[in-house]
């Protein structure tokens, strides 16, 4: 019966992980570039409650006698399904349709990967003009260096951008001409193993592979660039209901499952009297 309370005290505290997971879920619905995580769940050691292996005759037994020891979380797990498109006025908002990574480089100088294209223009150093996230991370191009204007020679409202990153700016006929660089675009060969830094920053890692340059990489499916455009997030809120749901219901279980155990050992000390 010890087994038990154990085995129920370590599935409230999974099943509380869980919720915590939903809930960061839903608290992010509207954040853009994010992915919806999941909770993966593993079983603890087993106990074997009888160790011969063969019967009072002497024959070899089928199965063996072996209970479980709870559960525990695994790993969690970051989806990155496309999440929809949504219209904005921003000239400087990029949505990827596809596999890609936006590259930005963090404040301690090593370069980290976003899908969250909510970008602006910032005042740099010698009066230009650098692209740069709302945090103020700057944006990365496809030789990995920053994307820079001079301050006074452009107009930030009339730049453009391709489906293939592009920057472009329009010439006397008002054509837009490319100006020499694009927006660096990054896959990897396993994007769940990424560590998430932030809500929508992640790190490479050895499970998440290298990063992968589209620019460079022709065995890679290039991803399309939109402007004007943001990806929402990937959460799914009727899913996320119905997880909490389930989890809650879990969670009443294991703690039934404690006070049935509980319960029962009572009933054992009140033999003796």
């Amino acid at each position: 019966m010890v087994r038990s309370l154990w085995s129920a005290a370590s599935g409230m505290n999974a099943q509380q992980v869980n919720l915590d997971t939903i809930a960061n879920n839903l608290a992010n619905v509207n954040t853009v570039g994010f992915k919806t995580t999941v909770n993966e769940f593993k079983s603890l050691l087993y106990q074997n409650i009888q160790t011969k292996t063969t019967s009072a005759n002497g024959d070899t037994k089928p199965v063996g006698a072996q209970v479980g020891l709870g559960v525990r979380n695994a790993s969690m797990i970051s989806i990155f399904k496309q999440g929809a498109a949504n219209a904005t006025e921003s000239d400087t908002a990029f949505c990827i349709e596809g596999e890609g990574f936006f590259a930005v480089r963090g404040n301690d100088a090593k370069t980290y990967y976003t899908r969250n294209g909510d970008f602006t223009w910032t005042l740099g150093n010698n009066n230009t003009l650098i692209l740069t996230t709302t945090e103020g991370l700057p944006v990365l191009s496809t030789t990995g260096a920053l994307i820079t204007l001079p301050r006074d020679q452009y107009v930030t409202s009339r730049i453009t951008v391709t489906a293939d990153g592009t920057v472009c700016y329009p010439d006397a006929n008002n054509v837009p001409q490319p100006m020499g660089f694009a927006i660096g675009l990054y896959q990897f060969n396993n994007p769940a193993g990424l560590n998430k830094e932030d809500s929508t920053i992640y790190g490479v890692t050895d499970a998440s592979g290298p990063a992968l340059n589209e620019a460079t990489n022709g065995a890679l499916q290039r991803s399309k660039l939109l402007q004007g455009y943001l990806e929402q997030s990937n959460v799914q809120v009727a899913d996320e209901m119905v997880n909490m749901i389930i989890t809650q219901r879990a969670y009443e279980m294991n703690s039934k499952a404690i006070q049935a155990s509980d319960e029962m050992m009572q009933q054992a000390n009140n033999l003796r009297r």
